[in-house]
């Protein structure tokens, strides 16, 4: 049995544990009485160099026999390895898979699993231990998920893995939405181009990105630690998968860039007494070991016991691996040793079947000769399943590897040159989706620069109120936060659309959520409608109070002059006209609705028709001079009495026709007034309401009209000028009314429909009723016929 320990530089000590840990599983083997039995296995320890002339030619070296590579003939009769086990570059392991195929020697690599190593048809004598990582692309992805990193650079081996590696990784990032700010591809060391490398590693050092991945070959990291004084700077967190722990420890040069960052490997399991092992052991055990003496002549300065190197100081009889200095630490397990320790049971339960089917068989040829021809392994290895000592399930087979752990180690590096990985969570692939991944915030350590959990997205987050508009020509994540438009909200963060609120609900002051709507009227309870209701109330009040007046002294010259039977007529008209205004305040219904519009058109219609029949009064009473003549037919029978009745039969049938048509109904305004439902009354058929209010406009023109003719007309009693000024201010307030009334919302209209029924009501009553009041009340005087006699000798 011969394993090569591959490695990527000349003196990667960190390395050496596997040796420890191939002498102890050997020795482990040898102490088993129930597997291998009376038999003792025998190993040969190779170190490779990098360089594929040398690899191909110590493999033949090895595989021949002797000091000279002699093709096609083998120099060694026995003892000859019917195994292999190697690591940890893949790149070795395929070098010398080819020469290997020859013999049919199997090779178990423990380093870390490629897929390109798993084509059989290429490598049909290859088995790797360590199990498929396809699932690290996940966990990498679920721990940017978990810190909200959408923004990251990639850095890669420039080979097959490296590739592959990307490739899956962008898919995976792109159905999360995490975009790539920077994508390099590190070359291999021996074939690093200066000036190609001086420009990936500025364009790494300037990159917005405060997330950097790394993956691949571990021979690519050279690039990195030999510019690392020149272009790395603090303040980026590095996640690595793979082997780049080895380099994390081995380099020290690079601690300080890469503390605070994380590293993802294969969760493994202790392997019993293999601590005890390393506490204890020493080179004087292994003199033969000349890399141990090595190690221990470089960390401890001291000769072991029976080293050929001579003396160089006594050693302390305490001296141990866990006392050496830290800056390489063969204590801890690495991922690779452990696979180490699984691929030489794998090799030695293969070996312990094949002899014990042998000796079933009991063939004098197969006792002679115990030891297997290398091919009869290949059957048993496909099919091979075990449980080591650490109670771990293992299996050459891939396609039954599933449910991957990963431990997430954070580095932390101390003064002095210490370094420690500690373990800040795992992620579990077998897991439920979003459930995989436990981390211990707590306990993690971030890059210097960093005094909470570091950021890196290329554009901040949008929180609720906004939704995001990404931004042309750059990547899905790069985008910009914008308002949500007047009744929208959005509740979640990074929203790409606006929901609109229903129409009973209203966005809050952030856009955040949809509040409901208050449900509003013109109510009595409020200043506005009580105002307006006493004013209504008050109004009406006066104008009974001058109805008593009038019926009081209706004997009186100034009564009977103007016609007392109308002025009682236009008195009542105008107490119902200001009651009716009570009809648009307070909660609408069905029934308020209707009599709103109804008394209001034909009350108003009977006032300015009164109004009308006044004035019509007036100009008959001094056209009419002469007796015989028709106008004074038309005054003497009454005619003007008859305006009233006729005018208001027609404003009846446009009501009529209005509630036959398009009545008014109960309806809700939920746009005028942010936060408000108003529960209005809706008109129906616009085009009545107008022709009801363009009727009563038309009478007050016309009344208008023929007191402005009669204004001058001599009489001491003559009201044509006030019936003048009534007019004229009837008009002005709906003429002003139709203008503010359009441009008002919810309670406003109905206020200024209010206002504007109260204020022409008051104009009519003020106008035509307050000069007759001021004589009656305060000028009796004038209120006879040696008054009117006194005013025209005067």
């Amino acid at each position: 049995m011969v394993t090569g320990l591959g490695t990527s530089g000349e003196w990667f000590w960190k390395n050496y544990q596997h040796v420890l840990a191939f002498y102890f599983t050997i020795e482990e083997i040898n102490r088993d009485p129930h597997l291998l039995p009376n038999l003792t296995v025998g190993f040969q320890l190779y170190n490779t160099f990098p360089g594929e002339r040398r690899t191909l030619e110590n493999t033949l070296m090895w595989l021949l026999g002797g000091n000279k590579v002699l093709p096609n003939y083998q120099c060694k009769t026995k003892h000859s390895p019917i195994a292999a086990i190697t690591g940890t570059s893949p790149a070795f392991s395929a070098e010398i898979e080819t020469l290997l195929e020859l013999y049919k020697t199997p090779q178990v690599t423990y380093g870390p699993f490629d897929p390109m190593l798993s084509d059989k048809d290429q490598f049909p004598s290859l088995y790797q231990m360590a199990p498929e990582d396809n699932s690290l692309v996940h966990a990498m992805v679920s721990l940017l998920l978990h810190f909200g990193w959408t923004w990251v650079a990639i850095l890669i081996s420039d080979d097959l893995k490296g590739e592959r590696f990307l490739r899956d990784l962008n898919v995976e990032m792109v159905k999360k939405e995490i975009c790539v700010a920077l994508t390099e591809r590190l070359p291999a060391y021996k074939t690093m181009n200066l000036p190609s490398v001086l420009t990936a590693l500025n364009r790494i050092s300037l990159s917005s990105a405060n997330v950097h991945i790394l993956y691949g070959e571990v021979g690519s990291l050279f690039i990195v630690d030999h510019m690392v004084d020149y272009f790395l700077t603090t303040g980026k967190v590095w996640i690595m998968g793979d082997k780049w722990d080895i380099a994390a420890l081995e380099m020290m040069q690079m601690l300080h860039s890469f503390h605070g960052s994380f590293l993802l490997v294969q969760h493994k399991r202790e392997i019993p007494g293999f601590q005890h092992f390393l506490k204890n052991v020493d080179p004087s055990q292994y003199p033969e070991d000349f890399y141990f003496s090595k190690y221990w002549i470089l960390h401890f300065n001291c000769s072991p016991a029976g080293s050929w190197c001579g003396k160089i100081g006594e050693c302390e009889p305490n001296a141990s691996l866990e006392s050496r200095p830290r800056s390489v630490d063969l204590m801890m397990l690495s991922d690779s040793s452990y696979f180490l320790y699984n691929a030489v049971y794998a090799v030695a339960h293969v070996l312990h079947e094949v002899l014990v089917e042998r000796i079933a068989q009991g063939s004098p040829e197969d006792a002679e000769q115990p030891r297997p021809p290398p091919w009869q392994l290949h059957p048993l290895l496909k099919k091979l399943q075990f449980t080591n000592s650490a109670g771990q399930l293992i299996s050459l087979d891939k396609r039954g590897n599933h449910g991957i752990t990963y431990d997430i180690q954070n580095t932390v590096n101390f003064p002095g040159g210490l370094g420690l990985l500690v373990k800040v969570g795992e992620f579990s692939s077998g897991s439920p989706l979003h459930q995989g991944l436990v981390i211990n915030e707590e306990i993690t350590e971030w890059p210097i620069g960093f005094t909470q959990t570091p950021q890196s997205v290329c554009s901040q987050s949008c929180g609720p109120g906004f939704r995001r508009i990404p931004q042309e020509g750059r990547p899905v994540c790069c985008f910009t936060c914008v308002p949500c438009p007047e009744g929208h909200i959005s509740n979640k963060t990074d929203a790409e659309q606006c929901t609109q609120c229903p129409l009973h609900e209203y966005p809050n002051t952030e856009r955040s959520r949809c509040l409901p709507k208050v449900v509003a009227f013109l109510a009595y309870e409020e200043p506005l409608g009580t105002a307006l209701a006493c004013a209504a109330l008050g109004f009406s009040a006066l104008t009974a109070g001058v109805l008593g007046v009038f019926v009081k002294h209706r004997d009186s010259a100034i009564v009977k002059a103007n016609n007392r039977a109308l002025s009682y007529i236009l008195l009542v008209s105008l107490a119902f006209c200001f009651l009716c205004s009570l009809l648009f305040i307070g909660h609408p219904n069905m029934a308020t609705c209707i009599l709103q519009q109804i008394t209001f058109g034909v009350g108003f219609t009977v006032a300015v028709s009164t109004v009308l029949a006044k004035t019509v009064t007036v100009v008959l009473a001094f056209k009419a001079t002469g007796p015989g003549r028709r106008m004074r037919q038309l005054l003497v029978s009454g005619a003007p009495n008859f305006i009233i009745p006729i005018c208001s039969l027609i404003q009846v049938v446009l009501c009529a026709t209005w509630l036959g048509t398009s009545p008014p109904f109960i309806d809700t305004d939920a746009h005028s007034e942010h936060g408000h439902i108003f529960i209005v009354c809706n008109k129906g058929s616009v085009t009545a309401f107008y022709c009801v209010l363009g009727y009563l406009g038309s009478l007050a023109l016309g009344s208008f009209t023929m007191a402005f003719l009669a204004r001058n007309l001599p009489d001491t009693f003559n009201e044509a000028k006030f019936l003048t000024f009534s007019s004229l201010l009837f008009c002005s307030v709906w003429v002003t009314f139709l203008p503010v009334y359009h441009s008002s919302k919810g309670k406003a209209m109905v206020a200024v429909e209010v206002f504007s029924i109260l204020a022409s009501s008051a104009g009519l009553l003020g106008c035509i009723f307050a000069p007759k009041c001021y004589v009656i009340l305060i000028r009796p005087d004038k209120n006879s016929l040696q008054g009117l006699k006194n005013k025209r000798s005067s």
